[in-house]
């Protein structure tokens, strides 16, 4: 500890959500920076290393692990925490994704959790249906803790534009495994053609359509060339920040074709904006934030659904003082849970 302070590592440090799990009138945590792969690209932090945390454990007391832990394997992470034990320094956990929505095949990931969700400190997570299933699976109750807003305090709260035509956008980025495409968009041309004044919007990167990506998807190609005309079908490559935000004010519901996963950051991100997301009923989304969850194979419950999506629902929108009073809770909660464990008492 230094001077009271718990120093605490997050990996990965430079997400959203990381950073927005901190906060200034809370001054009792000290981040510390994490450090930089030495390879360019993506690559999984040095701190994941059982030799890194051996040669810097003096520099923290706590390390927060978030995500970016997929390509380790379950004995590289018995050996980390196992550094982190000699090393006396305290292991966190924040359980995201009871399943990777990048991949089909789980049991990959469900063995790195069988690892690190009995092996650290704490552990925390998002909402109560997720921490019910973390004690199920494995005996241990994590602390729930709200996610945070994503979207820059200055863009919360901010009005929606009005439209004569209302837009339902689905992204569908680079075509994530636990995404279902096409049965989602066959639903929702369908239902959206049912809603007079209403407009369905398809957006893609351009990477996912080329021939040799990894998930290119020929059938899922020549329905969106058929669909011009009926689809507003856009192409283009990835946004960044800004862009995004920018996009999610086009929209007036934002759809989230989801075949498996458990939280989601884009939820964060369309409520921090107002934009009203209609979704399959997948994971624990609906204890996360309000939204309208619907059958996606079900056009009949689709057109229901947007129809309560485009008339607005109580809880769609934050207000910029909800977030910051919510922010505030939030890192109040991971100090207390920090100083417990830097001090023993896990």
């Amino acid at each position: 500890m230094d001077e009271g302070r718990v120093r605490v590592l997050h990996v990965p440090g430079g997400h959203g959500y990381v950073a927005n799990i901190q906060d200034e009138r809370v001054p009792e945590v000290l981040v510390v920076p994490e450090p930089r792969a030495a390879t360019p690209g993506w690559a999984p932090s040095p701190a994941l290393d059982a030799a890194w945390v051996e040669a810097n454990a003096a520099a923290f007391d706590v390390l927060h692990l978030h995500f970016g832990f997929e390509s380790r394997t379950p004995d590289q992470l018995r050996e980390w925490l196992a550094a982190l034990r000699r090393t006396g320094r305290a292991p966190v956990l924040t359980v995201h994704d009871l399943q990777n929505p990048h991949l089909d095949d789980q049991r990959p990931h469900e063995a790195l959790l069988d690892v690190l969700v009995p092996g650290v400190d704490a552990l925390v997570t998002l909402t109560p249906g997720a921490a019910d299933e973390v004690e199920r699976r494995w005996g241990r109750r994590p602390v729930v803790v709200a996610h945070p807003h994503l979207a820059p305090p200055a863009e919360i709260g901010v009005p929606r534009p009005r439209r004569e035509e209302a837009v339902v956008g689905l992204h569908l980025k680079s075509l994530r495994a636990n995404l279902r495409a096409l049965p989602a968009l066959r639903t929702l041309t369908a239902a959206v053609d049912r809603l007079p004044g209403t407009r369905l919007r398809v957006d893609v990167h351009a990477e996912a359509l080329a021939d040799g990506f990894v998930r290119h998807d020929p059938d899922l190609l020549r329905w969106l060339r058929a669909a011009q005309g009926r689809v507003d079908v856009r192409v283009h490559d990835r946004f960044d920040d800004d862009e995004l935000i920018a996009y999610l004010r086009e929209l007036d519901v934002s759809v989230l074709a989801y075949g498996h996963g458990t939280h989601s950051g884009w939820l964060e991100l369309c409520h921090d904006l107002g934009v009203p997301v209609l979704a399959a009923r997948t994971g624990h989304l609906h204890q996360q934030r309000a939204l309208v969850q619907v059958d996606l194979d079900d056009e009949d419950d689709v057109v229901a659904g947007l129809r309560r999506a485009l008339a607005g629902f109580e809880g769609a929108a934050a207000t910029r003082e909800e977030r910051a009073a919510e922010r505030l809770r939030v890192a109040e909660a991971h100090r207390d849970l920090y100083r417990r464990i830097a001090g023993g008492g896990a």
